[in-house]
This record gives structure tokens, sequence and C-alpha cells, in this order.
């Protein structure tokens, strides 16, 4: 569970999204032929994206709860923990209130 300001932070995909709002393809490709735009062509995305890249040896942290190792960048919470106690995953605030909810650990 995460907030809707913590959802800001979550990692982007490198590919762009093919479903944006804005100009259709065929006229922003013909444009960036003519104008010469900063886009370069034929670039790998997710090596040259260094903020958004994965990094496979990189330390996450440890759940401030059960203490062990979260599967998202900048969060303090586990998923389990996070949807057990009703709070987001990242920054720890009461996003439900789970006081009548019966829910196990299993």
């Amino acid at each position: 569970m995460v907030c809707a300001k913590c959802e800001k932070k979550l990692a982007k995909i490198a590919t762009p999204d093919p479903f944006s709002h804005g100009k259709s393809k065929a006229a922003s490709h013909a444009g960036a032929e003519r104008a010469g735009s900063s886009r370069t062509i034929n670039e790998n995305k997710a090596l040259t994206g260094k903020k958004t890249r994965f990094q496979p040896y990189r330390q996450f942290n440890r759940c401030r709860i059960c203490k062990q190792n979260v599967h998202q960048p900048q969060a303090h919470y586990c998923q389990g923990c996070a949807y057990q106690k009703g709070i987001c995953a990242m920054c720890g605030k009461q996003l439900l209130d789970v006081k009548n909810y019966k829910q196990t650990s299993v």
C-alpha cells in the first residue's frame, strides 16, 4: 500500500508511454526529424537513465516492524506489514482503519 504522495516516488519504466496524451506519434516523429530535437535515435533508455535504472547490488532497507528486506527502494515497511497495519509502505502514513478487520498473517 502506497499513498498518493509516495506514488510519485515509485520507479518509472524505461520505455515511453504509448498512450500518453498529446501529439500523435506520426506528427511528433516527423517534427523530430525536421526540428532537430535533442532526442537521440536508437538510444538504450535502460542504460542511459541512471536514476530509474535497477541496481541489483544495491542494499534495500529492512522493514521497521518485522526486519525482513523490503522489495522497493526508499520503502521502510514490507508490503505484508503495511497491509496488515493499513499504512503506507514508504512513509508510514495511516491509510486505512483496520481496527475492525479480521486479518491473518498467512
